[in-house]
């Protein structure tokens, strides 16, 4: 059931048994989960079902750090979140990202990837995803065609890995229909979550604060609340909850909002094929999201390269991937620009500032630039790439000083402070991009595949003007068994509150270079199965999701790689399969 919060009586207090906070991918997994066990939630979504300005300006805030867009054009603020606007990348995360690496300080969870492959497993329904299958000889095999083919790597420090592609799901749109027949399932829209009432000790979340921008005010009741808003959201409700403890909800140890995290990005040097080379759509991101030429049996692929953990180790590097990206004809001039700014503005995701009618006139000023490109990213003719580089994202390492606060003057509407993002990055995380673009370079070129002209190493220089960020805002909340250490525990409890649990990539101590949706929904499935046992009810479809779940973690070594052990669908109950 949908409601308009905005209509909701003025006062009401909305009792329920799981409160989640946050309509994304987080939160609608949750409740979909709680819905299938018969268990009575609801969700407080701050948006409706589509991006409107005055809800939009609740995510703005301050950049303190390295230039950084966090707001406008990088996150939806309406029901299905980050959903609506993700490219559908998926990949587990590497089997290392998740050990404690000495060369790394603050690394490692709680637990291994076998803790999580039975729910990774499970994403691939959600997700809309092909095979549970992460081999890119499989992949080569099943696509079967020659501008499609591995690249033979001589060294064995580097490797080739793939990712799968969801259609995307848009899971506002995809999952609306579903929860609208729930007979167990509340979804308030426009609901703004004001402050978490903790009890007088701060031990225990009694209610939430919910507002409307029209002026209604509420209260929600719980036994359960779970905050899933967001990497930088979370941080902030947590902080901005002051009134039992000055420095806000779960912050005894000064933890909330520091780590933040997301997966830099940078592009470097010039490829130049061998004679005879063919293009090789299998690595190329251009080829990734729209061609069906990297595809198989309805699932579309892209295929990175990666540093084994061997030399990782022994250069004491991050995790990272790096991938051929070709350049269309006018890429990167005024008319492209302006283009990609027109498509933003018809899609919503215009930034202030922005005018459509300069960007018009600028497209017009420069017509062969806007309509070539224009016709190379639809058609995506090979004759009209002007050049081919190398682009890679990197692992972030956990640095406290990397952080979220709360601005000390700047308010939104509802009187709450606005956020402050100071996002750090260390030379650790240079010297990843300079060892992995050189490492590459020169395996293409022992391979006889290409000569890469590199651009000048960037370690211990200043951080150039075309560092990007990926929008994937993560740790700010992280995991630890220890209170001292992290903000919630294994299960995604809030240390030292009972009843308060966190969602979503707010919570990764670290974040492997890999994209972090399935592993949100993979946690959220793991989160969801944990609320469900703690409330014991005597539900037999909580019961044989916990019996599959345990019957699929007995059937995973422990140390299983994620590229050559794929979690076969046969690892999952009958049952189990039948529900999902």
């Amino acid at each position: 059931m949908f409601i308009d919060t905005r209509n909701v009586e003025q006062n009401t207090v909305i009792e329920t048994t799981v409160c989640i906070i946050g309509g994304g991918v987080a939160g609608i997994t949750l409740a979909l989960e709680m819905s299938k066990a018969g268990v009575d939630a609801c969700i407080l979504e701050s948006g409706g079902f589509g991006p409107d300005d005055e809800t939009r300006d609740l995510y703005r805030g301050e950049n303190v750090g390295l230039p950084y867009t966090f707001a406008d054009g990088s996150r939806s603020r309406y029901f299905g979140g980050s959903s609506n606007c993700w490219g559908g990348w998926c990949r587990p995360l590497d089997p290392w990202d998740f050990e404690k690496r000495d060369w790394i300080p603050h690394s490692g969870w709680p637990f291994g990837l076998e803790e999580l492959a039975p729910y990774y497993a499970r994403t691939h329904d959600l997700l809309k995803l092909g095979p549970q299958n992460f081999d890119p000889a499989y992949w080569e095999r099943e696509i079967g065609r020659p501008d499609v083919r591995r690249i033979s790597l001589s060294t064995g420090d580097m490797r080739d890995t793939v990712a799968q592609f969801s259609p995307p799901v848009r899971f506002g749109k995809v999952y609306r229909e579903e929860l609208q027949r729930s007979p167990r399932v509340r979804v308030y829209l426009y609901a703004n979550v004001l402050n978490i009432d903790a009890d007088a000790q701060g031990t225990s979340i009694s209610r939430l604060q919910v507002g409307t921008i029209s002026g209604r005010r509420l209260s929600v009741t719980a036994k359960i609340f779970v905050l899933a808003t967001g990497g930088i959201e979370n941080a902030r409700l947590l902080l901005a909850s002051n009134n039992v403890h000055s420095t806000g909800l779960g912050n005894a140890n000064d933890l909330v909002g520091r780590y933040f995290m997301d997966h830099p990005r940078m592009m470097s040097g010039k490829v130049r094929f061998r004679q005879g080379i063919k293009r090789n759509k299998l690595y190329d991101i251009k080829y990734h999201y729209q061609n069906a030429a990297v595809s198989a049996n309805g699932t579309k692929i892209s295929s990175q390269f990666a540093p084994s953990q061997e030399w990782m180790q022994r250069e004491k590097l991050l995790n990272s991937r790096v991938w051929l990206y070709s350049r269309w004809y006018g890429e990167g001039s005024a008319g492209s620009e302006a283009l990609i700014r027109c498509k933003e503005a018809l899609m919503q995701k215009d930034q202030p500032g922005r005018s459509l009618k300069a960007d018009i006139a600028t497209m017009a000023a420069h017509p062969l630039d806007t309509v070539g490109f224009g016709l190379t990213r639809l058609l995506q003719w090979p004759a009209l790439i002007t050049d081919v580089t190398l682009q890679a994202i990197a692992e972030a390492v956990p640095d406290p000083d990397s952080r979220v606060t709360l601005s000390p003057d700047r308010r939104d509407r509802f009187g709450m402070p606005r956020v402050r993002v100071e996002w750090r990055l260390g030379e650790q995380v240079q010297r990843t991009f300079d060892k992995t673009f050189s490492l590459l370079a020169k395996e293409l070129q022992q391979a006889g595949v290409a000569d890469v002209q590199l651009d000048a190493p960037i370690e211990g220089r200043r951080w150039p003007a075309k560092l990007e960020g990926t929008w994937h805002h993560m740790g700010t909340t992280r995991m630890h068994d220890s209170p001292r250490e992290g903000v919630v525990d294994r299960d995604g409890k809030v240390h030292g509150i009972s009843n308060l649990y966190i969602g979503g990539s707010s919570v990764f101590p670290t974040v492997g270079a890999n994209f972090p949706t399935i592993t949100i929904a993979a946690l959220s499935l793991r989160l969801a199965g944990h609320l469900i046992r703690q409330l014991d009810l005597p539900d037999v479809v909580a019961n044989s999701r916990l019996e599959a779940a345990n019957s699929a973690m007995m059937s995973i070594p422990a140390q299983s790689q994620i590229d050559t052990l794929p979690i076969a669908a046969s690892t999952l109950t009958p049952s189990l399969m039948k529900e999902r």
